[in-house]
């Protein structure tokens, strides 16, 4: 089974290019999407251009948890806010999406990570979350079949699961409902400037007068930001994923072990990952990078498998222009949808750790593999702020791996940031100039 995006899916979001829009969204993941909806719910005049397709990259090839466990808490209160946005827009989307709220598990592999579980839930507590500790036998009263005793785990019964691929185009379509233009295979190659503020986007199909932007690119977001003097220190990791074949039922929801993470699906198979483990490609961006990103390094350097270089055309390859003209393809028409090739180790690895780890289900059939290019910060949360060299642009990237479930809330807040509106919550922690005012990088939980 092929993934079900990619550069053959055929385009669905072509209407003609506007000449003028309140605001250009540049970027179709579920950030993207989901601004473009709160910005038209508030009558925005919202274009959202995408280079590929809607979805295509890490927002349909995540593991697919709705989680508020384990969050950054700066994160926290927007992802609490985004699961009742789930939750309100589901009969909208369909049923089909596999929304499910069947909870969300850590498993301990050890008592000195059950400690550090219990402490994250000890200042959860104070934010409403229903996070709970659970002790070995209940654990084993959860998870069935399972050939290994944790000595307990932390679980989030609030919490969801939905399957990425199905649920985001079902919000690109929300957002035309509403009023969003959105267009495929349009690439916005340059920000358009006069007297030092954003005036519009060039575009591969023509220009867009507008006064503000919200560059929500993804792992592509550095690359065109740092073309316009805008510079921020995101890189990408490769997070490979498995979908298995129907099995039988050990566990409803989604959960996670220092050697396995998995996810039921709604067909009845399971979404498998490392519990820890992804690739990294050094690129010119890395080798400028290296100093605020040592110290997440130290913390996850066992867990990081580093790639000479990155395949051709990534956003950090060797031979990625940095500068270009707008009147000529850009680098993001050279790769309309980032599709790495999974790792063969990890894919070995996780299927002999969940047929290890429930050794009565039979053996572990792929239905399909796949990998991302996951967009990181130093510190593991994300820039949602104006960019102060640049008025008019908003930028909204570096999700780090969980924009997936936080994105409908997020799409929220930046809409209303964009507006001039109060987003109702402290983005002090996600302020883009946390890199250059002298400020500590504090790595957020690696839960």
């Amino acid at each position: 089974m092929a993934f079900p995006i990619s550069e053959a899916t055929p385009v669905r979001f072509a209407p003609a290019l506007p000449k003028s829009a309140d605001v250009v969204v540049i970027g179709g993941g579920i950030i993207g999407v989901m601004t473009a909806w709160h910005l038209a719910e508030r009558g925005a005049r919202v274009v959202l251009c995408e280079k590929g397709r809607i979805a295509g990259e890490q927002s349909s090839r995540n593991w697919g948890w709705i989680r508020q466990q384990g969050r950054d808490f700066g994160e926290l209160p927007i992802m609490m806010e985004s699961l009742r946005i789930w939750r309100a827009i589901v009969p909208e989307l369909g049923e089909d999406i596999g929304f499910r709220r069947t909870g969300v598990m850590y498993l301990a592999g050890s008592e000195a990570e059950l400690a550090g579980f219990e402490a994250w839930r000890l200042e959860a507590q104070g934010y409403g979350v229903d996070s709970k500790m659970l002790g070995a036998g209940a654990v084993a009263g959860q998870i069935s079949g399972a050939s290994r005793r944790w000595p307990g785990a932390l679980f989030t019964p609030s919490d969801a699961r939905a399957e990425p691929w199905l649920a985001v185009p079902r919000m690109a379509e929300g957002a035309v409902r509403r009023g969003a233009v959105l267009i495929e295979s349009c690439a916005v190659r340059a920000l358009d400037t006069a007297a030092g503020r954003i005036a519009g986007v060039i575009t591969e199909q023509g220009r867009i007068a507008c006064d503000q932007v919200v560059l929500a690119g993804g792992a592509w977001s550095r690359l065109l930001a740092q073309a316009h003097g805008v510079h921020f220190p995101q890189l990408s990791v490769r997070a490979t994923v498995m979908a298995t074949e129907a099995m039988p039922e050990v566990f409803a929801g989604a959960a996670a072990d220092p050697e396995i993470a998995f996810r039921r699906r709604a067909d009845g198979g399971y979404t498998l990952a490392a519990g820890s483990g992804h690739d990294f490609y050094i690129g010119p961006d890395a080798f400028r990078s290296f100093i605020p990103y040592l110290p997440v390094l130290k913390r996850d350097f066992r867990s990081t498998q580093f790639q000479p270089m990155a395949p051709r055309h990534y956003p950090d390859g060797w031979m990625t222009p940095r500068k270009w003209q707008a009147d000529r393809p850009s680098p993001f028409e050279a790769i309309r949808v980032l599709n790495p090739a999974p790792s063969d180790k990890l894919l070995a690895r996780m299927q002999a750790a969940f047929e290890k780890t429930f050794p009565g289900i039979g053996p572990v059939i792929p239905r399909a593999t796949w990998a991302g290019m996951i967009d990181t910060m130093p510190d593991i949360v994300p820039v949602i702020d104006r960019a102060a060299a640049l008025p008019g642009l908003v930028i909204a990237t570096g999700m780090c791996g969980h924009g997936f479930g936080i994105g409908p809330g997020i799409g929220r807040v930046v809409a209303d940031l964009t507006l001039g509106r109060d987003p109702g919550h402290d983005l002090s922690r996600f302020r883009l100039s946390r890199f250059t005012d002298g400020s500590t990088l504090t790595p957020g939980p690696s839960l």
